[in-house]
């Protein structure tokens, strides 16, 4: 571990001034254990009673959606099972985070910051380290019996065991394009349950545009600042995936990764046109109905696709392996990376 260990040392002596209260080492030797029930989620969802103004009381088209409005006197029903309601006060929670995290980052974005690379290769920066620190700390206030597994941490060596739920978090999605300042980076928190994505937030910082989700028909996208308290909200609306036209495909591949394999897939496709965007937000284009497809032909670590994934499917669109079946996560079996897979809107 000796090349990981000093980018991760250096890293983290770069962040040493950052606003987060604990760093991802000691926050990572106190990650639980695999929770042997759901009682973790009871637990989570107890401790999201405390006041978070103003992400106390969801907005009025999130109401209609979840049937009542949360408010800081909000409790969990006495139940195993997850409700629309208990995701919608879980999602709450992981917005506010990401807007902290987001804000962290921008507090790097217009600095003339160091970039180190990782053993692979892969470039990271002290913003990773920063917006790491700040969802780590918040996620274990919020959620102590659910295990975290994150990029940076992972990169570390530093991977808790997982069991029926667990978050995956990418800090900073999109190192090439926060490094070319191009904006299309972003923070990714999931909650996994049962290996399948059941809420997740992707917020772009730079350009100010939040997607979250929690269970098909609870998609929506928020036009919203980065705020270190995590106390700002913004106009939301309710985003869909779309069906596919007749006149062929909006296909969408990433800015930095297009390879001959996905060219080849796509002919087999009536494609009308192609978008190139960095990044988790190539889920969300799809999730908005601005996209039809997006297929990947490369190796990503399901910290990259958890919440965006869980974005998409809540909007009705599906991303499965190349052969139809689920993309599923937890794989420890196989490092914790994907198959190759595909990202669809609404199937013909």
């Amino acid at each position: 571990t000796g090349l990981m260990t000093s980018w991760h040392t250096r890293l983290h002596i770069n962040a040493a001034s950052s606003s987060a209260e604990t760093s991802v080492a000691s926050l990572i030797s106190n990650c639980p254990g695999t929770p042997e029930s759901l009682e973790s989620l009871i637990a989570l969802h107890r401790l999201q009673c405390q006041p978070c103004p103003p992400y106390g009381a969801l907005s009025g088209r999130e109401k209609g959606r979840t049937g009542r409005a949360t408010s800081p006197g909000w409790r969990l029903p006495g139940t195993r099972v997850l409700t629309i309601s208990d995701k919608a006060g879980l999602t709450r929670e992981l917005r506010r985070i990401s807007l902290m995290a987001g804000a962290a980052i921008m507090d790097h974005y217009h600095t003339d910051f160091e970039v180190i690379h990782k053993d692979d290769n892969s470039p990271v920066t002290a913003a990773d380290g920063d917006a790491e620190a700040i969802i780590l700390a918040e996620l274990r206030r919020v959620a102590p019996d659910i295990p975290v597994v994150s990029e940076e941490a992972a990169a570390a060596g530093h991977i808790p065991d997982v069991g029926h739920a667990f978050f995956l978090v990418d800090p900073l999605d999109g190192s090439k394009e926060f490094i070319n300042k191009n904006g299309e980076f972003t923070v990714n928190i999931a909650l996994i349950e049962g290996r399948l994505p059941v809420a997740g937030v992707v917020y772009a910082p730079a350009k100010e545009r939040m997607f979250f989700g929690y269970g098909k028909g609870h998609a929506f996208e928020e036009t919203v600042a980065a705020c270190s308290k995590g106390s700002t909200e913004g106009p939301s609306r309710t985003i869909s995936a779309r069906r596919p036209a007749d006149d062929g495909l909006v296909v969408i591949a990433s800015r930095t990764h297009r390879d001959t394999k996905t060219d080849e897939y796509l002919n087999l496709y009536k494609v009308k046109e192609f978008l190139a965007a960095g990044s988790s937000l190539k889920f969300c284009v799809i999730a908005a109905g601005e996209a039809d497809l997006y297929p990947r032909h490369g190796r990503t670590m399901e910290w990259d696709t958890a919440a965006g994934h869980a974005v998409l499917a809540a909007a009705g669109g599906s991303v499965t392996q190349l052969d139809g079946t689920p993309l599923i996560y937890g794989k420890t079996e196989r490092g914790l990376d994907n198959p190759f897979f595909v990202a669809r809107g609404i199937l013909v």
